[in-house]
């Protein structure tokens, strides 16, 4: 480190306090944020909402102004901090005993330069290699975090690393919310494809009531495995003349993006019969995941042919459909409501039972237009992959950024802000 730069324990109550658990009596309600509220250093969802004497027994620990949390798990990046900025989520929170609460003198530490620092992979190492197996998940306690080092240089200094990387943060919340904005066009885009039909065959079209909604009149409802079908293995084909062949896990396919990743096993390791063929639609058949909407074509392979988990549906057109349009289809929130009515087995494990896919009524338009809503929705779909794409990008710059700021490879002092 360079000579303005201390190092400092963060048990030095001349810089810090480790907070301890207990809470203050309160009224009324308050939200609870358990370690799986945060991605990041942003909260993304509220665990519950609590009152002081009913209430989770992890919930008991207080907010306080210019404190950093941190979660006390192995491999576990999560961290939030109550500033100035958000002052008053002080009185509206109450944190899990799975975070540790760090307050700032604030004469010597900005919280928001804290955050940082436990937001590092440099921190998290020396975090990750402290953490005793005392309780069921590695973790640290409070004398674990004492005596984690902190490097501190000038407040000036300090504030310019927090703009820099606000900078950037900012840059990424810019890319959510285009990710978001896209998303939402694309939902209404399918619900008015889906009842008026693509923009070019519209001209004079009137619509028809039938038995699942008014549909434009020369549109077709027929029953899903008229037009599509479930892959079947061809007996002709033997696997044992390849040496790797592509197989598919159902947490290998992705929500709605159209994207599949594979492993490639040999012969031998392959002890499923779903066999898929390039071009099919693979969907997921396993509340959630079928709910969710997990599901891809299968386009990038290096083969023309691979097997896959039996939690997952090879379907394939039988000639007056496009898979794509199916896949699209599929993803209408009153679809999968439907599909989920059907689905059995235990609470968790649900599946969909092929043959009720099959029976499943669709609409159906000519070829051209099926391809026509395709394209237009494909397009949207391409958009968001490379807003977040983007998005990647500046979260890798945000951590490439940080971790040089920490091994003090960029020269921030004589950076102009």
């Amino acid at each position: 480190m360079e000579s303005s730069w201390q190092i400092k324990k963060l048990g030095d109550k001349e810089y810090f306090q480790i907070l301890e658990s207990g809470i203050d009596k309160f009224e009324g309600e308050k939200f609870y944020l358990s370690t799986s509220s945060i991605e990041g250093n942003k909260i993304v969802v509220v665990e519950s909402a609590i009152t002081y004497y009913k209430r989770p027994s992890r919930a008991n620990m207080q907010p306080r102004l210019n404190s950093v949390w941190f979660a006390r798990m192995m491999n576990t990046v999560k961290v939030y901090s109550f500033t100035e900025e958000n002052k008053d989520e002080v009185d509206r929170y109450i944190l899990s005993t799975g975070f540790a609460g760090i307050l700032c003198n604030t004469q010597k530490v900005l919280p928001k330069y804290l955050e940082k620092i436990f937001l590092s992979s440099w921190f998290n190492r020396i975090k990750d290699s402290l953490a005793s197996d005392k309780a069921i998940q590695k973790s640290l306690n409070n004398e674990d975090i004492e005596n984690l080092f902190i490097p501190i240089p000038p407040l000036e200094i300090q504030k310019k690393i927090v703009s820099i990387l606000d900078t950037i943060q900012k840059a990424v919340e810019i890319q959510d919310r285009i990710i978001e904005k896209t998303k939402e066009l694309k939902k209404s885009l399918m619900a008015d494809l889906f009842k008026y039909g693509g923009p070019s065959f519209r001209k004079g079209r009137k619509l028809k009531k039938t038995e699942i909604g008014e549909i434009p009149e020369d549109w077709e409802v027929v029953r899903l495995g008229e037009i599509y079908g479930i892959r079947k293995k061809p007996k002709e084909i033997d696997i044992f003349n390849y040496s790797q062949i592509p197989f598919v896990k159902m947490e290998d396919i992705g929500i709605y993006d159209n994207k599949i990743n594979w492993e490639l096993r040999t012969p031998n390791k392959i002890n499923t019969n779903v066999y898929f063929e390039k071009g099919d639609l693979l969907l997921a058949k396993i509340t959630p995941c079928l709910e969710n909407g997990k599901q891809a074509i299968a386009n990038n392979l290096p083969l023309n042919f691979g097997f896959a988990t039996t939690e997952i549906i090879p379907l394939y057109s039988k000639g007056n459909g496009i898979i794509t349009y199916l896949h699209y289809y599929l993803q209408l929130k009153s679809i999968r409501n439907c599909l989920k009515e059907f689905m059995e087995g235990t609470t968790g494990r649900k599946r969909l039972p092929p043959t009720i896919l099959l029976d499943l009524k669709i609409l159906l338009p000519s070829l051209p237009e099926q391809q026509e809503i395709a394209d237009i929705l494909s397009t949207i779909d391409q958009k968001i992959e490379i807003e977040e794409k983007k998005k990647r990008l500046y979260e890798e710059l945000f951590k490439t950024v940080l971790n040089k700021i920490m091994n003090q490879e960029i020269d921030v002092e004589n950076i102009e802000i």
